[in-house]
């Protein structure tokens, strides 16, 4: 059926009759980009993903690949893809609050697969090194969106940087919760939560991790941060902060042995740990919130920069990839329904239309799933009191907590819905 589909637009390009030629322009080559442009142009459309980056060494992308994310790519043919890639999976969740373990949960919780941390960058670049081999897909990198052309207020293609215009059957936005795509085409973003910040560091490897990896989050005081080993072999640590006091700090590392028992402490003091923690760390601006309407004739956002998600339990990349799905399934359906009838602008309007009817649902669940979590850890950080009675009676109450805290990962590790790739 693809090779069929394949070969239908190849000859329409080759004659200029028959299927609308104009490529499907999207961009961003992120989770939701790279993978939703291979998916389109292995059905036979035409498409153009440009990104703005002149590769995918971004300093931070998310890693983490909950049951749903790996559940997405397997549809997509692209498991093995996670395999050839540094990955490193998680073997547990562990909560440490005023130094002592409340409750520990292994992996992989009831699923089939533990979550699975990925190096993002490789895995996006050999994505789209599979999609090249395709004729009907061209891979534009270093350039940005510049503006969107419209005619009788519909997009019709959108001016690089470089000076090209690429005129388009519809622009997509997968480009970030800071997306220019929503900010040109006029649409709008709601967010759910005051804008808070996460530092991250990359550290060197220690055998004070165990090799089985546990997701450690460590409760202490003011101090809120997560640890773990990443897909790369070293340990990341995110540290959540409120406001901006972090640019004030001038010795992370003593502050990262405050806030952490004696065993961890020694290591954040340790000379190769001072040595690489020589300039400040990454600062991560999250913003949380959803796009009221997420799209326009001629323009469709997806991923973040329809939904920026909370980093809390990996959803960004999960719900990018079953984003990238549920638009392929009504995109391919509208394309190939434009041969029978003429209107298709009609039908891509009304394709945009499902995709958001379809997702939104998911989203805004997992979403209140998020806040729920922040909202049970704010006040933890908030209260002393609260804090110091989790930590005495942690033998009466840490089961109690384990098992509400593994029913709410149930949803945000497997999805809400049924998310199905058509063929």
């Amino acid at each position: 059926m693809r090779m069929m589909a394949l070969e239908m637009v190849l000859n329409s390009i080759r004659t200029g009759v028959g299927m609308n030629t104009k490529p499907i322009s999207i961009v961003g080559a992120g989770p939701t980009g790279a993978t939703l442009g291979l998916l389109l142009a292995e059905r036979g459309l035409p498409v153009v993903v440009i990104e703005a980056s002149r590769n995918f060494r971004r300093v931070f992308r998310g890693e983490g690949l909950m049951p749903s994310g790996l559940d997405a790519l397997a549809q997509m043919g692209l498991s093995e893809l996670v395999e050839q890639v540094p990955n490193q999976t998680i073997g547990s969740w562990e909560f440490v609050i005023e130094g002592r373990s409340i409750f520990s949960v292994d992996e992989p919780m009831g699923n089939n697969l533990p979550c699975t941390l990925v190096a993002q960058p490789q895995l996006l670049e050999a994505v789209i090194d599979r999609a090249k081999a395709l004729p009907n897909f061209r891979f534009i990198s270093g350039e940005t969106v510049q503006s969107l052309i419209t005619e009788n207020d519909r997009v019709v293609g959108c001016s690089l940087s470089n000076g090209e215009t690429i005129q388009t059957g519809l622009v997509i936005g997968c480009d970030g919760r800071s997306s220019m795509i929503r900010k040109l085409s006029g649409l709008t973003l709601n967010q759910e939560t005051k804008p808070f910040n996460v530092v991250w560091f990359k550290l060197p490897d220690t055998d004070l991790i165990p090799q089985s990896n546990p997701f450690t989050i460590f409760v202490k005081g003011d101090a809120v941060f997560s640890l773990f080993r990443s897909s790369e072999g070293l340990i990341q640590v995110g540290w959540s902060v409120q406001n901006e006091d972090w640019k004030s700090v001038t010795d992370w590392p003593e502050t990262l042995a405050e806030a952490s028992p004696p065993w961890l402490a020694d290591y954040f003091r340790s000379q190769n740990v001072v040595e690489a923690i020589t300039d400040r760390p990454l600062c991560l601006t999250v913003t949380v919130g959803h796009a009221p309407q997420w799209s326009k004739q001629g323009c469709l956002l997806l991923g973040d920069a329809a939904h920026p998600m909370s980093p809390i339990r990996a959803q960004g990349i999960n719900m990018a990839l079953r984003d990238a799905i549920v638009a392929t399934n009504y995109l391919v359906e509208a394309w190939r329904s434009a041969d029978e009838d003429p209107s298709l602008i009609t039908i891509f309007d009304r394709a945009l239309l499902q995709i958001q009817a379809d997702r939104e649902p998911e989203i805004r669940k997992i979403q209140a799933l998020q806040a729920q979590e922040a909202a049970d850890g704010m006040k933890l950080h908030r209260s002393a009191v609260l804090r110091n009675l989790v930590k005495t009676l942690a033998p009466i109450v840490g089961i109690a907590l384990r098992e509400k805290w593994k029913l709410r990962q149930r949803k945000l590790r497997s999805g809400t819905t049924l998310v199905w790739l058509k063929d």
